[in-house]
């Protein structure tokens, strides 16, 4: 029927009376008939369980239920039940967070919620809902406090809601965490807070931050190490880690050897982390704008440190030039100081002394100097600051320029020279031109110029290297044998010559006189620009046309010798070989000019058949008497000519050089072919000659021939009778012996045989013998030892039984013996037998053996 309602256990229907629009709460089990006028609502749904560690939400819930009137329900309130008897709801409440009723009638999983559980370590933080009395404490709406763990929260209500769970922050050692006030608050610790407020909390170990409590952020420790420090700079006025007060903008500096590990407190920066400075022996520094003792920097002062020791630069301080080694001076060392204050110098070894501002002296080794902050160490022209004495061989110097006057000198070695305190190295500069005339020996020009050779031996390697040419040092040259080398001193304006072999060095304000000269063939104006005169003998090459009366055009290759004639030591003449600066030039056309001048008044056969000769009288010229002189000579610059000579010479004009060249091939050809001739005639009548000595030389060959083999036909035959009769008695030889060798051999074997046969009867009888002898030997070897052993054994047994009676000893041993017949005995007395049925024996054990037939023997008796 469907009026009738089948209520399970464990479940509730609500069935509404629509006459009075009531609805009633019917719980199973049971089985309900609906009215004409009543209606099933809700259910058959199963009652709401509600396990342990969960609640839930019953929203509008009935205050007053009667059956039959008119619920009355608190809208808008919410009723939290937790675990307890399984229950039905009422009609109008409803479960929170359900799912809709008709859909899923076991649809209560999204309502029964778990309680919340909170862990060691956490908080649960709650929010007031309601103005009033919650959890025992007046609270107003919106507060927030927190429940800490471990707990479950069991007492769960609708004016407070669970905003979150909070777990704690771990801190570590050397660890901190930074927190901030988000409003007004007092700490754990009792300190109070303003809102907005930051501090640390250093605690190690958990720390559950409060409702109002904000963390930051973990701020681990700076470690310090002895050797390390930190640079902290206060942002606004606090008190640090170390318990001072700072202000704000203030730096200063925290070292391990105040405190192992340091966390900045609020307020702080760590601006750097800084290392120890050390200082070993012998080393210094200079601290620029350094700490006193109250931590004020002093801007603009240095402070010098020297080692050995150790210490921390402070914020502000930097080190100048960075850590320096002491100077330590040799003997032939120096360093250069300046004063940039007046100050009293009290240096090691010397009397104080008072220097001014700008002041230079110097200080000379052997010693080791610090200089003070009050100077300066002057650095060098190489960016050294150490002087030290340069070296200078022979022939070798240096340049050097006084500070104070501006004089430049040069000196000159051998010896080892140090500047002074106003001296430096002056540096010689020259004009490109000399510089590679010096780096190729003393002249430069085109690679097939002859004279080249002169400067290959004066090539020197400082300035041939790849390494630039040290300017300080004084300028060598090397003259090469029979050269002069002018050099010019400008200052004064004059100059003086060096000639070869010999060493041409230059003065501070000297400089070489560099020569331009012609050269190649035909010569070339500034073919070679040198420094080194040629003085001579040498020889001038050249190539110059000519024309002759009938316009015949020949250019002529000639040289000449030539050299300077001069009274060396004579300043005036020493200056005439050098007034002319292209003496090869000048020769050249001197002579050229001669020749053709000559050339141009003879006709080309003439000239032909005289052309020495008359080459020789154009250039040298004849004296009074018509006699060819020896020579030519140039005043202006001293230059003598001699010994001209004619290396070829050809026309210009390629018609007449043909026509030449034509005349010369035939006569070539002519005389060619007469020696050709005549060489063939010789040839033919030597070549009869050898034939019929050939012809007679093969008749007597063949002659001799013909001896030697009637003479080879006699030895065959004697040697063929020979080899026959040598054959038979060789065969017949060899049996015999075959015979006899087979004869003695069997009488040498049967001989051998009975020797071998008794050698073995012999030797088998000596190693019978032996085994016999030895196995003699060995027996009674072995009787002798088993006699030996057994009468060792007896005396050992000997000596064990007497040391056993003597370590018993005698009266032991008599009541050892005696022990057991006296037990009998008095056995016997118990039994009540007298002692004189004992004393017939001859010993204890028969008188007891007796005794016990005598028993016996009783006992019997007795039965029968």
């Amino acid at each position: 029927m469907h009026n009738l309602v089948d209520v399970g256990p464990l479940q509730f229907v609500h069935i509404l009376d629509m006459s009075t629009n009531i609805t009633r709460l019917e719980v199973g089990p049971k089985k309900v008939v609906l009215q004409y006028n009543e209606k099933l609502s809700v259910g058959p749904l199963n009652l709401i369980i509600v396990p342990p560690g969960k609640y839930c939400c019953i929203k509008n819930p009935v205050k007053n239920y009667e059956v039959g009137k008119q619920c009355e329900l608190k809208h808008g309130d919410v009723d939290v039940r937790f675990n307890q008897e399984p229950f039905p709801l009422y009609p109008g409440e409803i479960l929170e967070d359900a799912e809709r009723y008709g859909i899923d009638q076991f649809g209560y999983s999204n309502a029964i919620k778990k309680l919340p559980v909170v862990k060691a370590n956490q908080a649960v933080r709650l929010c007031s809902r309601v103005d009033g009395m919650v959890d025992g404490v007046a609270r107003k709406a919106g507060d927030l406090w927190q429940l800490e763990g471990p707990l479950t929260y069991n007492h769960y209500q609708t004016d407070a809601e669970i905003t979150g769970v909070v777990d704690a922050q771990v801190i570590g050692i050397n660890q901190a965490i930074r927190m901030r006030a988000k409003q007004d608050l007092t700490t754990k610790s009792g300190v109070k807070k303003s809102a907005g407020e930051e501090w640390l909390e250093k605690k190690v170990g958990s720390y559950l931050p409060g409702v109002y409590e904000e963390v930051v952020d973990l701020v681990p420790a700076y470690t310090l190490k002895p050797e390390e420090g930190l640079h902290i700079k206060a942002t606004h006025n606090c008190v640090d880690a170390l318990k001072k007060k700072r202000s704000a903008g203030e730096m200063w500096l925290v070292t391990g050897e105040q405190i192992n590990s340091y966390i900045p407190e609020i307020g702080e920066e760590v601006m750097k982390a800084v290392q120890k400075t050390v200082l070993r022996k012998g080393q210094f520094c200079v601290v620029s704008n350094p700490v006193d003792r109250d931590g004020v920097c002093q801007l603009g002062k240095e402070k010098l440190w020297k080692g050995v020791v150790s210490f921390f630069l402070h914020p502000g301080e930097t080190i100048k030039h960075g850590i320096q080694e002491q100077f330590i001076l040799g003997p032939d060392q120096s360093i250069v100081l300046r004063a940039n204050c007046e100050f009293t110098d009290k240096s090691a070894g010397e009397k104080p002394k008072e220097r001014k501002c700008g002041d230079r002296w110097m200080i000379r080794g052997p010693r080791c100097y610090i200089p003070p902050i009050e100077l300066d160490v002057v650095e060098q022209g190489d960016g050294q600051l150490v002087r030290k004495a340069i070296p200078l061989g022979e022939n070798e110097g240096i340049y050097v320029r006084n500070l104070q006057s501006g004089e430049v000198k040069a000196i000159m070695g051998p010896q080892s020279y140090l500047l002074t305190e106003h001296e430096q190295l002056w540096q010689k500069e020259l004009p490109e031109v000399v510089e590679k005339i010096l780096q190729n020996g003393g002249g430069i020009g085109e690679g097939d110029i002859r004279k080249l050779a002169y400067f290959e031996s004066s090539i020197d390697s400082e300035f041939s290297g790849n390494e630039p040419r040290n300017k300080t040092r004084v300028i060598r040259y090397r003259c090469p044998h029979n050269t002069a080398v002018q050099v010019y001193k400008y200052q004064e304006k004059v100059g003086r010559v060096v000639f070869g072999p010999d060493m041409a060095i230059l003065g501070p304000h000297e400089d070489f006189n560099v020569l331009s000269l012609s050269a190649g063939k035909p010569k070339k104006e500034n073919a070679l620009q040198t420094i080194c005169l040629m003085l001579g003998p040498d020889y001038i090459t050249d190539i110059i046309e000519v024309e002759t009366s009938d316009h015949a055009r020949l250019r002529i290759r000639l040289a000449f010798n030539n050299f300077f004639e001069f009274e060396q030591g004579n300043e005036v003449e020493e200056k005439l070989i050098f007034s002319v600066p292209d003496f090869i030039g000048f020769a050249c056309r001197q002579v050229g000019s001669r020749i053709r001048g000559a050339v141009s008044r003879v006709k080309f056969d003439e000239f032909h058949r005289h052309s020495m000769k008359l080459l020789q009288v154009a250039v040298f010229g004849t004296d009074d008497k018509g006699q060819m002189k020896s020579k030519l000579k140039f005043e202006a610059n001293k230059l003598v000519i001699t010994n001209i000579d004619i290396q070829s010479v050809e026309p210009v004009d390629q018609t007449m050089k043909d026509s030449l060249l034509k005349s010369v091939q035939m006569a070539i050809e002519i005389a060619t072919s007469s020696v050709e001739r005549t060489a063939g005639h010789e040839a033919a009548r030597k070549e009869q000659e050898a034939k019929g000595h050939l012809e007679r030389q093969r008749l007597v060959n063949q002659k001799e021939a013909e001896k030697a083999r009637s003479i080879l036909y006699e030895l065959r035959a004697q040697t063929s009778a020979v080899e026959s009769t040598g054959q038979a008695k060789a065969e017949a030889q060899a049996q015999a012996e075959k015979l006899l060798i087979e004869g003695q051999s069997s009488i040498d074997e049967a001989t051998l045989k009975q020797e071998a046969e008794n050698i073995i009867h012999s030797t088998d009888l000596e190693i019978q013998t032996m085994l016999r002898e030895a196995e003699l030997s060995y027996q009674q070897q072995q009787d002798t030892l088993e006699l030996d052993t057994k009468k060792r054994m007896a005396e050992i047994e000997v000596e064990k039984f007497a040391s056993m009676v003597d370590s018993i000893g005698i009266e032991t041993i008599t009541k050892i013996a005696i022990a057991g017949p006296a037990s009998k005995v008095n056995l016997l007395k118990s039994l009540g037998i007298k002692s004189t049925l004992i004393t017939d024996g001859n010993s204890p054990i028969n008188l007891f053996q007796t005794s016990e037939g005598l028993v016996a023997g009783n006992t019997g008796k007795g039965k029968k």
